[in-house]
C-alpha cells in the first residue's frame, strides 16, 4: 500500500512493503492521458494515482540498473522529476513511455555521479548470508544486453505481464515478447540451467 504525505506544493508518495498490482492494458493509454491531464492542472490525487499505475513500471527499469539498495529512493526522484516536469509532456497518452525514460535517465546519472566504495573482506564475502541466490540472480540478469534487461525484469521482479510491460513501456508487443523469450534463454545459460 502507499503512504502520501504532502511536503510543501510538492506530493511524495512512500512505497510500503510490495508496490501496487500493474493494472490491466485495458486501463492504460486513454485514462492516463486523462489522469495525466488532470495532474497537469494540479490536481494532486491525479498524480498520486499515476504513482500507484507506474510505480512497478519504474521499479523493474531502475532494479535492472541500479543497485537494490538504491531503487527506492531514486523511484522517488524519478516521481520527483516528472511531477516538476509534468507539465513539458505534450501527449498524456505516451506518460508510461516518458516516465520509462526519466527512469532510465536516471539510472545512468547514479552512475555517473557513482560514489568510491570500500571492498568487503574476503571472510564476509564468503558467508552464506541469506538472498544470496536472489543476489546471483540479480547479477546475471544484469549482466544481460540492454534490452532483454528491463523487459525481463519487469517480467520477473515486478510480475508484468508482456502486454502490460508493452503498455507501460510504449514497447511494441512483439518486441517485448521476442526480448523476453531471448532474455530468458540468456539468463538460463548464465545461470546454468537447462530447459
Amino acid at each position: 500500500m502507499l503512504e502520501v504525505e504532502t511536503s510543501g506544493d510538492l506530493l511524495l508518495m512512500v512505497g510500503k512493503g510490495q508496490l501496487a498490482a500493474t493494472p490491466s492494458v485495458e486501463t492504460a493509454g486513454s485514462s492516463d492521458a486523462a489522469l495525466v491531464e488532470t495532474a497537469k492542472n494540479g490536481d494532486r490525487e491525479a498524480f498520486g494515482e499515476l504513482y500507484r499505475l507506474y510505480a512497478p513500471m519504474v521499479h523493474g527499469v531502475l532494479l535492472a540498473r541500479v543497485p537494490y539498495d538504491e531503487v527506492s529512493d531514486l523511484v522517488q526522484d524519478v516521481f520527483l522529476a516528472a511531477f516538476r516536469k509534468l507539465a513539458t509532456l505534450r501527449d498524456g497518452a505516451s506518460f508510461g513511455p516518458w516516465l520509462a525514460m526519466i527512469a532510465r535517465n536516471r539510472a545512468m546519472d547514479f552512475h555517473r555521479r557513482a560514489r568510491e566504495t570500500d571492498e568487503l573482506s574476503e571472510e564476509f564475502a564468503q558467508s552464506n548470508a541469506p538472498g544470496v541466490k536472489a543476489a546471483e540472480v540479480l547479477e546475471a540478469l544484469r549482466s544481460l544486453p540492454e534490452a532483454y534487461r528491463e523487459t525481463l525484469c519487469l517480467r520477473l521482479v515486478e510480475g508484468m505481464t508482456g502486454p502490460e510491460i508493452a503498455a507501460r513501456t510504449g514497447l511494441q508487443p512483439d518486441s517485448v515478447r521476442v526480448n523476453l523469450h531471448r532474455g530468458m534463454k540468456l539468463l538460463r545459460e548464465k545461470l546454468g540451467i537447462r530447459k
